[in-house]
């Protein structure tokens, strides 16, 4: 019975892996065809950004001389943490084979820790806009960790649990927000607009300009080329869909696999590409409805995903008594 089980186990794992690597550059075309078709545009296709890493994949890489062994090794940092933080998630099934392994805290800091390199690597190159881009990132990076960690623990305490494979489990058995739906909500709003600060979305970033003044992620990698960038694009699509897979899963689990039975991981495959994708709509949505906010103004935002996020922890406790 052992050999069966460890089989099953290494099974979901590389499912879980080659759905997040594969389906990540589709929810970037699918947020980008949203956009384009709100703006009356055609926009490019949904398979643009395949395309897009295959160049780059193509193209020679071109280092400056100054850099360190920082500036070449953060590329694969931050894809390695990217992916180790998604296998911690569930996708299609409610219980990870790897769940083990951590919990939201270890989630939170292997995000961190792709953040912390991408930083370093800013500097590393010695450009100005390297520098300014690592500063931003920073600021943005201590005011969403702690709106992030509220908010999941918000729905952990429904669940008994920090482990996010026990969350989304009862949750799932629970019916999701219906169970708490005043401190869920409020944990939702704030780990939506974390999402958007974290995976550099309007309106905290826009990931479609170089405009020196405004930009946060653009600028640290603005020094990087050929496979090196490629790596980074797709992990932040990853890191993406990682934090549309949170939203989907933790709030509203239904659908999803709680057995391991091909029939149930089929649906719950199915059931999860729907829900990523409406979020991706929505997120492309916003983005046509709203302008990025002034940089001294994003402070405000996030401080706004905090409060709702610690509001919600203090109705749970409110609304047990």
């Amino acid at each position: 019975m052992l050999i069966p089980t460890i089989l099953s186990a290494i099974v979901l794992s590389v499912t879980q892996v080659l759905v997040l690597v594969m389906l990540a550059p589709l929810i970037v075309g699918l947020i980008r065809k949203v956009k384009a078709r709100l703006q009356c545009r055609r926009g490019p296709s949904l398979f643009q950004p395949y395309a897009d890493l295959a160049k780059l994949f193509r193209k020679q890489s071109v280092i400056s001389s100054t850099t360190s062994w920082i500036f070449t090794a953060t590329p694969y940092i931050v894809f390695g943490s990217t992916l180790t933080a998604g296998l911690l998630v569930p996708v299609f099934v409610a219980q990870v084979p790897l769940s083990f392994a951590g919990n939201i805290i270890a989630l939170v800091y292997l995000f961190a820790l792709g953040t912390f390199f991408l930083i370093l690597a800013g500097l590393d190159a010695g450009s100005a806009f390297g520098g300014m881009g690592g500063s931003r990132e920073a600021i943005v990076a201590s005011l969403t960790e702690p709106a992030m960690i509220l908010s999941i623990f918000a729905i952990a305490l429904t669940a008994g649990s920090t482990n996010l494979s026990t969350i989304v489990h009862k949750t799932a058995l629970l019916e999701g927000v219906a169970t708490d739906p005043v401190p869920h909500l409020m944990a939702l709003a704030a780990l939506f607009i974390v999402t958007l600060a974290e995976t550099g979305r309007v309106p905290v970033d826009n990931p479609a300009t170089h405009l020196e003044l405004t930009m946060i992620h653009e600028a640290m990698i603005l020094e990087y080329s050929g496979r090196y960038l490629a790596l980074l694009e797709w992990a932040s699509a990853i890191k993406l869909l990682v934090f549309l897979t949170l939203i989907a899963n933790v709030f509203a689990p239904w659908g999803i696999a709680t057995d391991p039975t091909p029939l149930a991981l089929v649906v719950g495959g199915m059931v999860y590409v729907a829900k990523v994708s409406l979020l991706a709509a929505l997120i492309g949505l916003i983005e046509c409805m709203f302008a990025k906010l002034r940089l001294f103004r994003v402070t405000d935002l996030l401080g706004v995903a905090f409060i709702l996020a610690l509001l919600g922890l203090l109705f749970f406790y409110i609304l047990q008594d």
